[in-house]
């Protein structure tokens, strides 16, 4: 399913207007029929899993039930909200190549195809609901293996969001190639260890993984766009 991720970013002294917007944003994405799956969430300071919120950044995941058209529509209301506050937006269009894993018990991204021969530039979803009692472990280990991905060869951006301060954690990230991006998760040591951790341990009561397609990238984060495809 065509699947759009939206990082919005607010004026300075605006952020309460993100925070209101998780309210009243639920509405117009409940009533809308085209709509497969969505999920508003907050957005971390240093890109990836972070305990400390950006009041400034917020982000939209719509699941879009039409997957013939690749142009998708987000709810006006939404739109002339974000307009109003003169936000910065970033607004990624996507096709969910392989994973696994369920969000909020939901199968969010529908049946996956499973292309593992795609090549190009990719997007990796990464999410978990961590256990209460396994808070301090997940909190000891992140903060070195992100510094460390900011500078792995292949790298190009990612952004942390999620639902629930602390507890229900995600990271978008942006590769040139899958092949890079799984030596980085594979051969890194210090990424390998935690996956070996959260399956011993048993950290997450829920996960999730997706590799994407990239089919476009438009808009502006902090006057630039994040990620370009190139023709």
């Amino acid at each position: 399913m065509i699947t759009t991720l939206t990082i919005v970013r607010y004026p300075r002294f605006l952020g309460w207007a993100g925070f209101l917007s998780m309210a009243f944003f639920r509405i117009p994405l409940w009533l809308s029929p085209s709509i497969y799956f969505w999920k508003l969430m907050g957005c971390g300071k240093n890109g990836t899993f972070d305990k400390t919120p950006d009041w400034q950044q917020w982000a939209l995941l719509i699941v879009h039930k039409d997957s013939n058209n690749i142009k998708r529509e987000i709810p006006s209301f939404i739109v002339a909200w974000w307009n109003l506050f003169n936000c910065e937006k970033w607004s990624l269009t996507m096709e969910p190549l392989e994973g696994h894993g369920l969000w909020d018990g939901k199968t969010a991204f529908g049946t996956i195809p499973n292309q593992k021969d795609y090549d190009g530039p990719i997007g990796i979803l990464t999410r978990a609901t961590i256990r209460l009692g396994k808070l301090r472990s997940f909190w000891q280990h992140v903060d070195g293996v992100a510094a460390q991905m900011a500078n792995a060869p292949g790298f190009v951006t990612s952004v942390g969001i999620g639902e629930v301060p602390w507890i229900k954690q995600a990271t978008f990230s942006i590769w040139t190639s899958k092949e890079l991006m799984k030596q980085f998760a594979y051969q890194m040591k210090e990424h390998a260890e935690i996956v070996k951790k959260t399956r011993k341990e048993n950290w997450y009561s829920e996960d999730m993984f997706v590799r994407f397609k990239i089919i476009e990238s438009t808009g502006n984060l902090q006057g630039k766009l994040p990620f370009q495809i190139k023709p």
